[in-house]
């Protein structure tokens, strides 16, 4: 029998954080909104062209802060000076690819301190129930709030090895849709990636399971996009690893 839905060989679950482990991928998505409307607004006048949710799943989602920035004004064909990583991120700092990246995490933290943080139960008892088989787990994400944002639904302690983006920058590995931080999560793990399960929202993330040549990727499809999922690598879509516990 399958262990909660995996392949026999998988040793090690590695998991994204918003949109798998906790509901802030639409707290990220609203705060993108917000931060490129306003910047295009003040760009563009009244006939300014709205951020979509379409551009989110495109442009944004999964991909570190700074490269999300890039991804978007690219696709509108505007392009920003970098600007420093610590460029001010209130409304009025300057228009750089990380003064808005800074800008937008300002915006999420605001939303996260007046609104919470909810985890996906289901996750958290799928993660519970792979800890109590003995496979190994780890977070992947590109938020440099990872940690906070575990330690405020109680689920720090779930997670043996955390790659996030504090831990990409001072590795100085490149974001999804490149490999490299799951294949990090895989190493300190001690477990090849090929015995490995990768569980992300993003098509980026997707495309970073597949590229890694990891042993089975499982699609969280929170937003009807399962086709996207599939084409993008996985192996498998659910819309909660509740569905999975079963096989448990």
């Amino acid at each position: 029998m399958k262990k909660l839905g995996l392949p026999e060989h998988i040793r090690a679950c590695l998991f994204d954080l918003d949109g798998v482990i906790t509901k802030t991928a639409v707290v990220h998505a609203a705060a993108w909104k917000e931060m490129f409307d306003e910047f295009l607004r003040r760009r563009d006048g009244a006939d300014f062209t709205p951020f979509t949710p379409d551009d989110y799943d495109r442009y944004v989602d999964g991909l570190p802060r700074a490269d999300g920035v890039r991804s978007f004004l690219a696709s509108r064909g505007i392009e920003l000076p970098e600007g420093k990583d610590d460029d001010p991120g209130s409304a009025d700092g300057p228009d750089t690819v990380h003064g808005l990246g800074n800008r937008k995490n300002t915006l999420v933290l605001e939303k996260i301190r007046t609104e919470g943080v909810e985890a996906y139960e289901g996750t958290l008892r799928y993660v519970r129930a792979a800890r109590a088989l003995g496979l190994r787990t780890a977070v992947v994400s590109s938020s440099v709030n990872c940690r906070d944002i575990l330690r405020s639904v109680h689920a720090e302690d779930l997670f043996e090895v955390r790659i996030d983006g504090v831990v990409a920058a001072e590795r100085r590995l490149p974001g999804k849709p490149r490999p490299d931080t799951f294949l990090a999560a895989a190493h300190d793990l001690d477990v090849p990636p090929g015995d490995c399960a990768v569980y992300e929202d993003a098509l980026a993330g997707m495309d970073a399971g597949r590229s890694g040549h990891f042993g089975y990727v499982v699609g969280l499809d929170r937003v009807g996009q399962s086709d996207a999922l599939r084409e993008h690598g996985a192996d498998i879509v659910v819309q909660d690893l509740a569905e999975l516990e079963a096989d448990a």
